[in-house]
């Protein structure tokens, strides 16, 4: 009976960890060379080509809006007293 209340502060943290980790990795990539959006997006923004960064952030952007998505429906799931209020 305590895990589903014990996990809603552990899907925060998890929700909140990996939207660090989205935006840590355009530091990662850009330090290390390894090719992704990160790495992308800096050396868009860097040779002055507004659209692809825009299409990178956006991208980014829209990831982390998921993971917060996924997190709430989750709070759902775990404690169903949230979807009713």
């Amino acid at each position: 009976h305590a895990l589903r209340n014990a996990m809603i502060p552990v899907v925060t943290l998890v929700g909140l960890q990996i939207g660090f980790l989205l935006g840590g990795s355009i530091v990662t990539e850009t330090m290390f060379a390894w090719p992704g959006v990160g790495r992308m997006a800096v050396g868009a923004i860097t040779s002055s080509d507004f659209p692809l960064a825009q299409g990178a952030i956006l991208i980014l952007a829209v990831g982390f809006m998921a993971i917060n998505l996924l997190v709430d429906v989750l709070y759902a799931y775990l404690d169903p007293r949230i979807a009713r209020g």
